[in-house]
């Protein structure tokens, strides 16, 4: 009799998760950060340009990723929990209900490189049910079935925001019906107007500009269906590599 071949043992992904950020533009929220294999090799800012490779949440990003899911790892002097993906779901399950939190300072959607893992996804569309979690995702929607579980996951509570890297692709993104982001210049002031192309109106997130505005406060990026497009002007130690991607010259 002919054994079935074993299956293969899918990916985990290391996830450190913080019950209250410190980080002043964030705020006062639960968060999380995601091993950098998840990012996908498509987004232009991997190489450089990245705001999340640099300062002291790089060096955790950094450490992260080179960890083993589910084991501690160095971070300064200090010793920082990992968790499985299992492990990372039940956390957010036990989040009180209706509590906002953000999922992925650094990194991507579960999978690696391009690929979403759907079946990851899934799991943590399910912790969040009755909690109100949001992200971001460079993940490229011309991969088979990255745009479907993006829709699926929205369209299940957890609103998981389009990343464009300028105002003429936050048009194509913007047209799935799916909630949208772009980076704009760093030289973009938070007061003016900003349209995309096909005149999308682009709010400036306030927590970049306003001192009385966080994440916590805010809440916008967590709206699914918002009528505008949210910019995030080019910001960090890369900020002009950002910028140029932003302005269309690299």
């Amino acid at each position: 009799m002919r054994r079935k071949p074993a299956r293969k043992r899918p990916r985990d992904y290391a996830v450190t998760f913080t019950a209250v950020s410190r980080n002043l533009k964030v705020g006062p929220l639960p968060v999380s950060t995601t091993a950098d294999q998840t990012c996908p090799d498509d987004c232009p800012l991997k190489a450089s340009g990245c705001y999340a490779k640099h300062s002291r949440l790089g060096m955790l990003w950094h450490a992260l990723s080179a960890t083993t899911a589910g084991r501690t790892f160095a971070y300064g002097r200090a010793r920082v929990q990992s968790y499985t993906w299992r492990q990372f779901c039940s956390l957010i399950a036990a989040l009180p209900a209706g509590t906002y939190w953000r999922h992925n300072q650094a990194g991507d959607l579960p999978g690696e490189g391009n690929r979403i893992d759907r079946r990851a996804l899934r799991a943590l569309v399910r912790a969040n049910r009755g909690r109100n979690g949001w992200t971001y995702t460079h993940k490229p929607l011309t991969i088979a079935g990255n745009l479907a579980a993006i829709a699926d996951a929205v369209r299940n509570g957890f609103v998981i925001n389009l990343s464009a890297d300028t105002l003429a692709e936050a048009d194509t993104l913007a047209a799935t019906g799916l909630p949208t982001v772009v980076v704009l210049p760093s030289t973009v002031a938070g007061n003016v107007p900003v349209f995309t192309p096909a005149g999308r109106r682009v709010v400036v997130c306030p927590a970049t500009y306003r001192d009385d505005t966080t994440c916590a406060t805010c809440r916008l990026c967590a709206v699914a269906s918002r009528p505008t497009l949210i910019g995030f002007p080019a910001h960090g130690a890369a900020h002009a590599a950002a910028s140029a991607i932003a302005e269309g010259n690299r």
